[in-house]
């Protein structure tokens, strides 16, 4: 059997639900012409009289009742279908804030295998780094480091790559390694990623976390000569409020501890305390 057009039998359960053709039409956002014209096609097409027109009032006849019976049982299940699946779709989002040269140096180039294994949640990166306001930026999860020191190794000639995000960051190690000996010229660039590029280029030498370079010392582009010092600065993941078992959140954050680790593992460089 032929069933009838969607669209009459929406407009039919409106008016049916509202007990109006005006407000069936407001609902809609339609004329009131537009109403009686889909439900007077709707009577044609079933051979019955739905509605009984009486002084401006409608009123469902025992047929229009009983198809009302149906069709709003269907469309309330099709309205919280629908909700539910845009609901899971929000859901699915991750937005992760993370400093920008860990997620242009090591996050990004592994977020392909994230989506392999779990191809249902879809991560929307931020780069920025610093204090974070998750109400503000809407940031489900943030990748932050507090601190870190160096132990570069020098040659002679070699000039000093500087981020101008962090200007003070040889000052810094000299500081606190107690080491104020070398004097080399200075080159500065706007962010540690750009640093490095310039190290692979063989312009210097600069300073960066085991995570910046992970990839590049594993593959021999970089040598560490000095190792890394451990001290008690780590980057860390700030969350508004702790995730949910199984939710996407912990599940990210699952697989992006096992990311660190396997990075950790895979560096097999001195380490000086």
């Amino acid at each position: 059997m032929k069933l009838p057009p969607l669209s009459a039998l929406r407009f039919f359960d409106a008016a049916a639900r509202s007990g109006s053709f005006v407000r069936a039409a407001e609902e809609l956002h339609v004329t009131h012409g537009a109403v009686s014209r889909q439900i007077r096609l709707l009577e044609e097409e079933l051979g019955i009289s739905l509605f009984e027109r009486r002084n401006r009032a409608v009123f469902l006849t025992p047929a229009g009742q009983t198809l009302f019976q149906t069709t709003g049982r269907i469309f309330s299940q099709l309205a919280q279908t629908v909700e539910k699946i845009q609901h899971q779709q929000r859901d699915n989002v991750i937005t992760l804030s993370c400093e920008p040269t860990i997620a242009m140096r090591w996050l990004i180039p592994r977020l392909s295998h994230f989506y392999q294994r779990y191809p249902a949640i879809t991560v929307r990166l931020v780069t920025a780094g610093g204090a974070i306001d998750f109400q503000k930026t809407g940031a489900d999860i943030a990748l932050r480091r507090n601190d870190f020191k160096w132990r570069p190794g020098t040659g002679a000639g070699d000039a000093l790559l500087i981020p101008a995000t962090r200007p003070d960051v040889w000052q810094t190690w000299q500081h606190l390694s107690g080491d104020d000996s070398h004097r080399l010229r200075t080159v500065s660039y706007e962010h540690f990623y750009i640093c490095i590029q310039a190290a692979l280029a063989g312009q210097g030498i600069t300073v960066a976390s085991f995570l910046m370079a992970a990839d590049e010392l594993l593959s021999g582009q970089l040598a560490a000569p000095g190792g890394f010092m451990t001290d008690n600065t780590s980057y860390y993941l700030l969350f508004p409020s702790a995730p949910d078992k199984e939710s996407p959140e912990w599940v990210f954050t699952s697989w992006l501890r096992t990311q660190l680790n396997e990075s950790l593992a895979g560096l097999s460089l001195p380490v000086s305390g």
